[in-house]
């Protein structure tokens, strides 16, 4: 089975404009994130709408290629990267852009799920802590998922889910099971043709949650359980965040 990892990257951003070619630590962003995806994919392309972002790469040594500016999703970008880098790969890994200590062995955890032929689409999930805050859990940036007991997805949500009846708030933590959803993405190339062709769903709407559009449609997405959180970079103040946490691991 051959894989290819597909990052995404775009320059225009309400919240941080640019960010793929923000310094960390002198390197890009962009490139500290092709780097570590690196170790585990030799098959591997920035997928971008911006030439700055596709001169930064090549620049670096790595492979990237231009796409539309008018996507809606990551999706939506990867799948025209994969035809117009002409890939015979079986499956497509989505991975974030602004993710610069994405973990190699997560990567390589979403590939193991396709061992299983049945596997269509592959996620990644994080155990919420038993001694983690309600606050914490209920942050609608960090979506929580159910899975079922063949590690299949049941629903996504930016609000707290399983609700625990007769339990107070505070304690919902401690006394369930809950996991927040880590957005990384692998999917069968035939597959991702069918579910980029889908209108936006209900629940998607409702929840701005594209993920939920493959489950409305009947489309399983396989769990795999992941002990490391992952650190996106969304505003200036989380570069900054990582700027010091690249020192402390290089020290």
């Amino acid at each position: 089975m051959k894989f290819i990892g597909i990052i995404p990257a775009r320059y225009a951003s309400t919240r941080f404009e640019g960010k793929p070619l923000a310094d960390l630590c002198g390197k890009p962003v962009i490139q500290r994130v092709y780097s570590r995806v690196a170790s585990v994919l030799d098959n591997l392309a920035v997928a971008t709408d911006d030439r700055r972002i596709y001169d930064a790469v090549t620049s670096f040594g790595g492979v990237a290629v231009m796409t539309s500016d008018r996507h809606r999703s990551g999706t939506d970008r990867c799948l025209e990267a994969y035809d117009n880098l002409m890939s015979d790969a079986d499956v497509v890994i989505n991975i974030q852009g602004d993710e610069p200590f994405v973990d190699p062995g997560q990567i390589r955890l979403i590939m193991d799920c396709f061992a299983d032929e049945e596997t269509e689409i592959a996620t990644l999930a994080l155990p919420y802590p038993h001694d983690g805050s309600y606050e914490g859990l209920e942050n609608p940036n960090k979506p929580k998922v159910i899975i079922d007991n063949n590690n299949n997805a049941m629903m996504f949500s930016r609000s707290v889910i399983p609700y625990m009846r007769g339990v107070d708030r505070a304690e919902w933590p401690a006394k369930g099971s809950y996991f927040t959803h880590i957005g990384m993405y692998a999917f069968r190339i035939g597959i991702l043709r069918k579910i980029t062709s889908l209108p936006q769903s209900s629940l998607e709407l409702a929840e701005s949650l594209e993920q939920l559009r493959w489950l409305q449609n009947s489309y399983n997405i396989r769990v795999a359980i992941t002990d490391r959180q992952t650190i996106g970079i969304d505003t200036p103040a989380d570069l900054e965040a990582a700027r010091k946490m690249f020192l402390s691991d290089e020290k």
